[in-house]
C-alpha cells in the first residue's frame, strides 16, 4: 500500500523534462486519499528553474520574478490521469477550474513528478461555456517534435475524457467548491534543485 502525505505536509512538485527538473516549487497537502491528490500552491511560492538544455528549449517563466505571481491555486490530480484540475477563486468566490493536461503524476518520497503538456481547458465558475487555451502553443510543441505522436494522442484522449465529464455533469472536482485554504498555511521555502534535497519547512 503506497504511503500517502499529511494535509498540512509541504511535499515538493517537480516537472521533469529530459530526465531532469525543469521545474520546481513546494506545494501544501490539501488531501491525500482515494478521490484525489489536493495541493495547494500559494501566491508567492518561490519557483526553481532546471539549468542548460532542454529540448524545449528554456522555461517560459524564467524571465518573471521567480515566484508564483498568481493568487493561490488548488490542485487537483488522479492516479493515472493525464490532466490535474486547478481551482482559483476570487473574493471567496470560484472563478474558474482550470484543467491541465500534463503526465500522469509520479510519486517521489519528497511529493510528485509530472510535465505540463500545454493544453488547457477553461470552466468558468459561474456555468458559463468551457473554452480552450494554448492550442496553438500544444499544436507547435506537436509539430516540432517537442510531444511524440504517443504523447500528442494520449493528451487528446485525456482532452476527450474531460469534456466528456463535464458535458455529462460528472465532474468530480466539484466537491472542493467551497475549499478554502487555511489561514496559518505560510508559503513554503524554496523546493531544492538536486535530487534528495530537503523540500523545505513542514
Amino acid at each position: 500500500m503506497e504511503t500517502r502525505f499529511r494535509e498540512g505536509e509541504v511535499i515538493v512538485r517537480r516537472e521533469m523534462l529530459d530526465g531532469r527538473e525543469w521545474l520546481v516549487y513546494p506545494v501544501r497537502v490539501a488531501a491525500d486519499d482515494e478521490h484525489a491528490l489536493a495541493v495547494y500552491l500559494a501566491q508567492g511560492t518561490p519557483l526553481t528553474f532546471g539549468h542548460g538544455d532542454f529540448r524545449w528549449g528554456p522555461h517560459a517563466w524564467l524571465a518573471f520574478a521567480h515566484e508564483w505571481q498568481s493568487s493561490g491555486v488548488l490542485q487537483l490530480q488522479r492516479a493515472g490521469e493525464g490532466y490535474a484540475v486547478w481551482g482559483r477563486w476570487e473574493g471567496g468566490a470560484l472563478r474558474e477550474w482550470y484543467v491541465n493536461f500534463q503526465a500522469p503524476f509520479a510519486r517521489t518520497e519528497r511529493g510528485f513528478d509530472t510535465l505540463d503538456h500545454e493544453l488547457d481547458l477553461v470552466i468558468p465558475g459561474d456555468g458559463s461555456p468551457y473554452r480552450w487555451k494554448d492550442v496553438d502553443h500544444f499544436d507547435e510543441r506537436v509539430r516540432t517534435g517537442g510531444l511524440t505522436a504517443e504523447e500528442a494522442a494520449a493528451v487528446r484522449a485525456a482532452a476527450s475524457r474531460v469534456v466528456g465529464l463535464v458535458e455529462r455533469g460528472e465532474c468530480w472536482w466539484e466537491r472542493w467548491r467551497e475549499w478554502a485554504p487555511p489561514a496559518e498555511w505560510a508559503v513554503p521555502a524554496p523546493a531544492a534543485l538536486t535530487d534528495g534535497g530537503a523540500p523545505g519547512t513542514r
